[in-house]
């Protein structure tokens, strides 16, 4: 019985999925207008098709994709001119993490093999990179430390780095859904400061969400 009922569920689901993606299709499909200009009517088609795509933008979506993935939130957001940017931001302490985790390792190495040398071990000296020889058991040191320390920042870099690329992606996708055209109002007006007695200006702006009702479309 409850495999019965598990199959009609899916076949529900399946059917109810299908009529929405044809509703779209539908919607999107606008029938030609003698007053129209074609110019007028692709204009009007890419205003309906961006009303259904906004009907189904989830902007916590977008959190969570460039969360996983770097930069799919910025797609999911129709963003995709800063695809390049996330990536490029992203790669200058990923390359830093490379270059110094490379020499922090022959650092290491050499500043142990020098270290041994002064046991009376020198069956490491030659397999020290050719860069660090000449150097000093203290200067290497410090070239290993250093190495070691600007490795550890190139990752705390890349994660904020990751992280201000998921805050833009939930920013942006918020405001998918505000007005921001040129009709926003501001209003300033004069205020006093009762704390400190001095006069000053009060900035305020008015936004508006947009309206979720689909666009009325002519058949």
């Amino acid at each position: 019985m409850f495999k019965k009922l598990l199959i009609v569920f899916v076949l529900v689901l399946v059917e109810s999925k299908g009529a929405f993606a044809q509703t779209a299709t539908d919607s999107a499909k606008v029938a030609v207008v003698p007053e129209l200009s074609p110019k007028e009517q692709s204009k009007l088609q890419k205003k309906i098709r961006d009303s259904i795509w906004l009907l189904t933008h989830v902007p916590q979506k977008a959190t969570r994709r460039s969360a996983i993935i770097p930069g799919w939130g910025q797609a999911y957001n129709r963003e995709y001119w800063k695809i390049p940017l996330v990536y490029g931001v992203l790669g200058i302490p990923a390359a830093t993490f490379v270059y110094n985790n490379s020499y922090y390792k022959k650092t290491r190495f050499a500043y142990e093999a020098l270290f041994k040398a002064q046991s009376g071990d020198s069956s490491d000296i030659a397999a020290i990179d050719p860069e660090l020889r000449g150097l000093s058991i203290g200067s290497m040191q410090n070239y290993r430390n250093a190495f070691r320390r600007d490795r550890d920042y190139s990752i705390l870099w890349f994660l904020l780095a990751w992280g201000l690329q998921v805050v833009d992606a939930t920013v942006f996708g918020h405001l998918r859904h505000f007005d921001v055209s040129n009709s926003l109002s501001m209003h300033i007006q004069p205020q006093l400061n009762p704390a400190t007695r001095t006069p000053g200006l009060s900035l305020q702006f008015t936004v508006k969400e947009k309206s979720k009702k689909p666009l009325a479309i002519a058949r």
